[in-house]
Order: C-alpha cells, then structure tokens, then sequence
C-alpha cells in the first residue's frame, strides 16, 4: 500500500502522522516505553491538537525485539492472532544523554533522544542492521470526507519502514512466483487461488529476511502490505489496517541462524515419516478412475521396478456434487475396505483429497447447518456460493463443536486404512457480512483459516497415527503453518517456464520457514511433452516430496514415453539410497527449521554470486540440484569456490565460475559439496529401512586432517549411530558407536 507520491509529498487523500521526535521513555523489568510525538516540540503550545505514537521494546526471545506501535490505545484487539513460542528474556535497558536503548541478547533497539529527530537503529555491537528514521513509522488516515470540526474521519492504517543497506537483498514473504529476490517489488499478504502465473499467492507469510542476517515478522493476520524497494527504494515498508502494529526483528546472523529464531518463535516444521520422502502417484483430477483403474497404475509401476511409496485418491473418490460427504463413490468403489487392504498388502501408505467445504447435495450440510457447524452471515444465513460446488457451505473451524463433526468423519477413513490426507484449498475464505463462532474478526480469519484447518487435521492424525507418522499435502498456509507439513506449490502448468516459477516459489517458501516443500511433477494443467515430464521427474525426485499428480490426465510415465519410465526410476531408485542423508536432513529441519531444500544464499551467505540464484538450490548441506530447463538438455548452473563431484558421473568440477553443460535425460547436475562426507544406504526400492544396515560412507575432498561428523537417524528421526571421520596420512580413520558393518568409498 503506498502512501505518497514519490519521497516528498503526500497521497491527497490520506493525513499522515509520523514519528518525529522521542518526548519521553519509560523503563521497567522487561519493556522499554517510548512515546513519540508526530511533531516536533518547540514549546508547551505544541502539546496540544497533536497526536503522538506509543512505542513498546520488549523480546519475546533472545535475539528477538519486538517492536508493538500504538497510535490510539482504546481500538478493539481483534483475533486471531499468530501463536507465537515465546522465552524468559531479561533484557538490558540503557538511557544516556543522547539515547535510550533496549538490548535483547546481540540485538539492541537505539532510539535516539534528539529534538526534532525520529531515528529507531536496530544494531549488534556498533554494525546498524536497519533503522526507522524519517517519516517511516506513522499511522495514516485515509479520509472518507465525513465532516468534523475535529479530526478528519477515515480507514486508519499503521505503516513502518526500514532501511535497506547498499547490496541488501530481500527474500521470502511466502510462497511468490514473481522474481526470487523481492526488491522492487509490491507484495500484499492476501491467500488466494490463483495458479502459479500471477502475483497471487496460496501461503502468504509476512516474514522477511535480507541477506545482512536479520528477518522481520509482522505480527498481523490480515492483509499486511508490503512495499520491497518500491515506494521507496532505499526501504521495505509494510502496513495494514488497525490502529496499532506490532512487528519483530530476529536477528541470527546468518540467514539459516535467522530461520531457526523464527522457527523457534512462530513453530518448528514436524519430523514427517520416512515412507512420505518416496515417490506420490495421483489418480489426478478429472479423469476417470475406479479401482481397476488404480490397481493398473499401481501394477505398471511394479512391473517396471519403479519403487511406489504412496497412492493419492483426488476428489472423484467421492461421488460428484457432494464434495464433501466423506463416502467412497459406490458405483466407482463397491468395495473400499478391501481395495484398501490390498493395497496396503502392496507395501503402499494410502492418501485421501479433503477440503472444508460442504456441497448442498453432501449429506453432511443438512447435518452442519441443523448444528450450527457451518460458516454464518451476520444475519444468521448460512454463508453459501455455487464456486466450486453447487450451494456449498464452509467449515466454522472456531467452533471446537464443528472441529470435532467434521473430524469424526475422517477417523471413519482413517479406520478404514487411509494414512493422510490432501488438505486442499483452505484459501477462498470470505470476509464481508460473516459471523464466526467465536466472534474473530473476518478479515483477520481469512488467511488464519488455513492454520485452524490444516492443525486440526494434523492433531487428528497424530492422535490417530501417533506422533511421527502424521503428514498433510497442503495447499494454503499461513505463520506457523510450517508446523503441519507437507505443502505443495498448487496448479501449475506443464512448461519449462510454468516450472522454474514452481521452483521459484519453493525457494521463497525455504526463505519462509516451512523445512519441506512439493509439488505436481510435470504440471498440474495440461499434459507436458515427454521431455518436460522427465525433465520435471528428476527435479521433483530431488524434492523434499515427490508426486505425479495432474488435471485432466494421468502421470504415470509409460504415457508419455518409453525412456520416461527408465528416468522416473533411476532417480527415485537414488533418493531411496539416499535417505540416510536426506532424513538427517529432514531432522535438521525439525529441530532448526533450516529446510531440505535450500536456496543458495542460505548455505553461501559470505559468496555474493548465490544471491540471486533461482534455478538451482542445495538439498541439504551437501548436493546442489540444477534441474534442465530446456528441452536441447543445456543447463547453466554456478558452483562456489572448491573442488566439487559429480554425484552421478564421480566427475571433478573446479568451482567460483558457471558450468555450463548438456546433459541426456538420465543425467542431471548433482554435485557434491567439497568436504563432503555422504552417507548413501544400500537399499533402493524403498525409502523407509534401516539406514545402518549397508551403509556406505562416500568421502569427497576432505583434505588431511579434516574431520567430518555424521549422524545417522533412525525411522523415529531419534540418533542411531555417528560416525566421525578424519583423513589421515591420505586414509579416511572412521571413530563410530555402529555395530554394524560399514563400507568407506573415496572420491
């Protein structure tokens, strides 16, 4: 949202009152006041007719300042708010001749006392990470031109900002697939459905972060606004409605340092199970399917050795119009109890499609309506619209009532032998004339629906499954949202282009918070060609999930070609062998919140070349992934400095320079960090074994004397073995607390 017409002058329909001069401060214990007057005071007379802005220090965490500005103090809090994890803190509080400070661990707020002087420096020793200073924190009132001998009336909004240095790149917001890095651009926080083409979103995540090692969460439900670089070029400034904000700055000094502060504040991703990092087949959506149908998808891939982890039904599993009543269409599924066992015999985990709305000819609306289970108008009405399905209604996920009906219906799945659900849409939530349950304002409600409902089916499937085996495949997502994993990237295209935007939104979700990351392997609209199907199979394998999902037809590789069958299966056969390293990994970003899938500039902070990379990223710490974006097989792709290896080919690579290559469609870029010490299992038709049993340890240009510690999980992400290795006089000496065999390879 912008509020003036370049640097210096004013939007003419808005008053602005800004942060001009530090009047007074006041100390406790835990908070630092400081009152502002939005102008500056020459003399008493100045007191009056003015209005000043309330601005309260206090750290939620260590390293964590929150910043809560108020301009009139009386305005209703509206709900719901984020969840927010918070420590005993003891901050330190200083105040001297020419300024007042608020210290949280590193990170210091310095407010300075200087008349007529607005300037808020948030530092770490005496380096300015950012800073509010002229005309950056303010409240605007929109005027609606209602006369008044006083004040104008209007829409008030609470906007800040903060300065950019020279260099400083932004990332994150949620899930964008605009450009990677956000300088330049306007970005408001809105869920909707909208594909993967345009500037709208499924997870929006008011969370920022700059390559300078600091992040900023603006604490607010609704649709927070976000100018990158625009309005002023020199800072982000961000708004929203309201008479008061309230945002954090969370400094970890390095990128993946700040991922874990905020992780550690708004939720850490959960440990997803083992057998979730194979590979996802679709029915897909429209087309027809019945369990012979099914059983051939799940054979043809049998017979071609193509390892199978998990089959998906989509919507049609239910019968047309009563999406959703939670009952297996009769004349496309006489039999689902069995159908389920059998396949579970298969060795396969089972998933669902759901979503929170209720079709008019579902059963369940009589039901939902009689109760009061479903989303009201304010006159009582039942919300309703023909969008999606014909007369549906919405879950009220405030009433704990309407939680638990809606749940008992997915405990009967879960009975029968499904082990997770789709949690799809989640984002067209309205927001005039509705009443929730608990009284939560709706436009606050709009993007926190996601949270309610996306939790509510994760605690359904812990308290079911138990702790570890839970897993979602959801769509829309908001702050804390990473707590209920799997999302996935919503309704692309089948395109080279539709899929290095897929990729983009990937890293800004890897920049949000969320420690796993999927999406529709060859695109969800349309039907790719045969060398974007593969193209796209080796970079969704070489995802934290995997799926081959569609629209209107199948995604089982023999449709396609005759090689589309031998690439989906090389590569999923490797991520198998990987998974000792890729569950390590998985952990990492359970008890860190740093992700799988990591953007280069999270891992090469200190190189300024893998800033704005955004066509390939590291899975983990250790394999850098640069899918092929074009059908001839060349690929350009930057390698840090150090001597890197081909994981495929055992090829040395010297890096600090761009590699550009060809490769056939069963190869790929993926190189070896330097330094690297792999632990790969000997067990490739699955994804979930005993990551001990075989075990082999890859060694990559570890140099003599260097150590390497790796840790070895179990399937309950619980410490299985660590192996420190050090190379010796050109030998690689093994120190391990395994009982069982293990093999050393050098590269």
């Amino acid at each position: 949202m912008r509020f003036s017409n370049g640097y210096w002058m004013i939007k003419q329909d808005y008053v602005m009152s800004y942060a001009t001069q530090c009047v007074r401060a006041n100390k406790s214990d835990k908070a630092l006041q400081v009152i502002s007057a939005c102008r500056p005071v020459n003399h008493r007379g100045d007191v009056l007719d003015g209005g000043t802005l309330t601005v309260t220090f206090t750290a939620p965490r260590k390293n964590v300042i929150r910043v809560k500005v108020t301009h009139f103090a009386g305005a209703r809090v509206k709900e719901p708010r984020f969840e927010t994890y918070e420590e005993e803190v003891l901050p330190v509080i200083d105040e001297g001749e020419d300024f007042v400070s608020f210290t949280s661990g590193d990170l210091t707020a310095r407010v300075l006392k200087a008349h007529g002087q607005w300037q808020v420096d948030y530092m770490v020793g005496d380096r300015v990470l950012t800073t509010s200073g002229f005309r950056a924190m303010g409240r605007a009132l929109k005027k609606d031109n209602t006369p008044s001998s006083l004040l104008p009336h209007g829409k008030s909004y609470m906007v800040e900002s903060l300065m950019l240095d020279v260099g400083e790149t932004v990332y994150g917001l949620g899930e964008r697939f605009g450009a990677y890095v956000k300088n330049g651009q306007t970005i408001d926080m809105w869920n909707a459905d909208g594909g993967t083409a345009s500037e709208l979103a499924y997870k929006n995540i008011p969370f920022y972060m700059t390559n300078r090692g600091y992040g900023v969460l603006v604490e607010d439900a609704s649709d927070v606004s976000f100018e990158v670089a625009s309005e002023k070029v020199e800072r982000v400034q961000f708004s929203h409605e309201g008479e008061s904000m309230t945002y954090d700055i969370i400094y970890g000094e390095t990128p993946k340092g700040t991922l874990d502060l905020y992780t550690a504040l708004t939720g850490r991703p959960a440990l997803l199970p083992a057998w979730s990092f194979g590979l996802w087949l679709s029915t897909s959506f429209t087309t027809n399917y019945d369990e012979e149908t099914t059983s051939s998808f799940i054979g043809g891939m049998a017979e071609r050795d193509i390892p199978l982890s998990v089959f998906h039904f989509d919507c049609y599993w239910m019968k047309a119009f009563n999406w959703c009543d939670f009952e297996w269409d009769p004349d496309t599924f006489p039999d689902p109890e069995g159908m389920l066992k059998r396949y579970h015999e298969k060795g396969l985990h089972l998933c669902c499609w759901i979503n929170p709305y209720i079709g008019q000819a579902s059963p369940l609306f009589d039901e939902g309506m009689e109760h009061g289970y479903l989303l009201k108008k304010t006159n009582g009405d039942v919300w309703q619209t023909d969008m999606w399905q014909a007369g549906m209604a919405i879950l009220d996920v405030t009433n704990p009532a309407a939680r638990e009906w809606y749940c008992s219906y997915l405990r009967k799945l879960l009975d029968m032998g499904i082990d997770c659900f789709k949690t799809d849409f989640g984002e067209r939530i309205p927001v005039r004339d509705i009443a929730y349950f608990d009284g939560t304002d709706p436009l606050r409600m709009h993007n926190y629906y996601t949270f309610l409902y996306n939790k509510m089916v994760f605690d359904l499937l812990k308290e079911v499954r138990g702790e570890g085996e839970a897993i979602l495949f959801a769509r829309s997502a908001t702050v804390g949202g990473q707590q209920f994993p799997v999302h996935w990237g919503g309704d692309n295209s089948a395109s080279y282009v539709s899929m290095a935007e897929t990729l983009r939104a990937g890293l800004s979700m890897s920049h949000s918070g969320f420690g796993y990351w999927s999406h529709d392997i060859s695109g969800f609209e349309s039907t790719a060609p045969a060398d974007v199907y593969k193209r796209w199979c080796q970079f969704g394998v070489f995802s934290s999930h995997s799926r081959l999902h569609g629209s209107t037809s199948y995604r089982v590789p023999w449709l396609f070609d005759d090689e589309s069958s031998d690439v989906l299966r090389k590569f999923v056969k490797l991520k198998c062998r990987l998974m000792p390293y890729l569950y390590g990994a998985a952990v990492e970003a359970h008890e860190h919140g740093t992700p799988m899938m990591r953007p280069m500039m999270l891992e090469f902070y200190d190189d300024p070349a893998c800033e704005t990379l955004d066509r390939q990223y590291m899975m983990g710490e250790s394999i850098l992934v640069a899918p092929i974006f074009r059908k001839d097989g060349q690929v350009q792709y930057y390698l840090p400095d150090g001597l890197w290896t081909c994981l495929l080919s055992d090829d040395k690579v010297q890096g600090g320079h761009w590699q550009t290559e060809i490769h056939d469609f069963m190869s790929m870029p993926l190189m070896v960090r330097p330094g690297t010490v792999l632990p790969m299992g000997k067990c490739d038709n699955r994804p979930d074994y005993d990551y001990l049993d075989g075990l082999e340890l890859h060694i990559y240009q570890l140099e003599e004397g260097e150590t390497r510690v790796v840790k070895i999980p179990d399937l309950q992400g619980k410490l299985a073995a660590t192996f420190t290795v050090t190379i010796k006089n050109g030998e690689a000496v093994v120190e391990t607390d395994s009982t069982k065999p293990y093999t050393v390879v050098m590269h």
